[in-house]
């Protein structure tokens, strides 16, 4: 264990890279979901010459709902480029330009993509309500700087976790953004290889070559039985001790990882809690805590705790396989009629402005963790 940290930290050869900017990078990929949401229906503008393509119309009509939506939306996004560019070295005048002019530059760019989807409407005011949006975040988190509220945090992380832990902080820190999106199975993330499967039996269908493929698929395709109390248990709890195992891979042995795996718990609790309290209604927010749940949960934080003391290597290796089971578990449930009835809700856009993120988070999350595992593997010699 390294010895306490002075308390002011140079920075020369200790840099750490930021987990702000793979999270710029999810919030890029949420704007643009949200921007050109539903991606059908693509045509040229009826009517609108080429040199018209980049200029924008001022709307005559005020929504405030969208008003609010487009100025409060590009904050953080602002405020994650700022710090990302600051981490890297840069001084703080050019870290603003580039939180000012990057998301602009990408409103723009998603503003002039809406004029080729029906039922989009693009604006000058929404690129000017984002471009506002951004510098605020830019704002907010200069202010952070000048408070030393980054460094008190970087003092925190240092102590806590190794110094290539970016990649691991984002994954954790996106983990209960993922859970909002409903899952078959509580904390039953990386639902998404089933639609896949769907997807390459409509495409292949028909294909005299891939005939044998087609079938295959199509057979795996038959509705799964129904899954038994102990499978329910076992995937909750392997969903539960995914992300501890990921944060054991970056986080320095001892106490911590009790309390990261409490953490873990905690953000399980509230995440899965705000989920069903948005699908079915604040009345019934805990109806997800059933006889199959709960010992599940406490099996996954029993295991976490029984683990914490490995080493990172062995860790990374155990988490593998658990995300491996936890993708195969996900993959056998049964869409039962609540699941798809709330699913129907998501795909009509109840919840279109937040859609995009937690449905691509819960798909693919448990596949980002194991590339995240995969490199802490092939480090021969992680970093203190």
């Amino acid at each position: 264990m390294p010895g306490p940290l002075p308390a002011s930290l140079p920075t020369a050869g200790l840099r750490q890279r930021s987990s702000a900017a793979p999270l710029a990078w999810a919030y890029v990929a949420l704007v643009l979901y949200a921007s050109l949401y539903p991606f059908s229906g693509w045509r040229w503008p009826p009517g609108l010459a080429l040199g018209d393509l980049a200029r924008l119309p001022w709307p005559p009509w005020l929504a405030p709902y969208d008003t609010v939506f487009n100025l409060v939306g590009y904050a953080p996004l602002g405020a994650l480029v700022l710090l990302a560019w600051q981490r890297s070295g840069s001084r703080l005048a050019v870290a603003a330009a580039a939180a000012l002019l990057l998301p602009a530059g990408l409103s723009y760019l998603a503003e002039v993509g809406q004029q080729f989807l029906p039922g989009r409407h693009p604006s000058l005011k929404d690129l000017a309500l984002n471009t506002a949006g951004a510098a605020i975040g830019a704002l907010l988190a200069s202010v952070a700087l000048a408070l030393g509220l980054v460094r008190r945090w970087e003092r925190m992380r240092r102590r806590w976790f190794l110094r290539d832990s970016a990649g691991a902080l984002a994954l954790l820190a996106l983990w209960p953004v993922a859970l909002l999106f409903p899952a078959p199975v509580p904390l039953g993330l990386g639902q998404g290889l089933p639609l896949l499967r769907d997807f390459l039996v409509q495409t292949l269908e028909g294909i005299a070559w891939a005939q044998a493929a087609y079938e295959l698929l199509d057979n795996a395709s038959a509705t799964p039985p129904p899954l038994r109390p102990l499978g329910e248990a076992l995937i909750t709890a392997m969903g539960l001790l995914a992300p501890c195992l990921v944060a054991y891979s970056v986080a320095r042995p001892g106490w911590r990882r009790l309390l990261l795996a409490a953490g873990a718990l905690a953000l399980a609790l509230a995440g899965m809690t705000l989920s069903t309290a948005l699908n079915y209604g604040p009345a019934h927010a805990a109806a997800w805590l059933t006889p199959r749940t709960v010992p599940g949960l406490a099996c996954g934080l029993l295991v976490a705790v029984l683990l914490a003391p490995l080493p990172r290597r062995l860790v990374a290796g155990v988490g593998l396989m658990v995300l491996t089971g936890l993708v195969a578990g996900v993959t056998q449930a049964p869409d039962d009629p609540y699941f798809a009835q709330t699913l129907q809700a998501w795909e009509q856009g109840r919840f279109v402005r937040f859609h995009g993120l937690a449905q691509w988070l819960g798909w693919l999350w448990p596949f980002a963790a194991m590339g995240w595992l995969l490199t802490r593997l092939a480090q021969r010699t992680p970093q203190a």
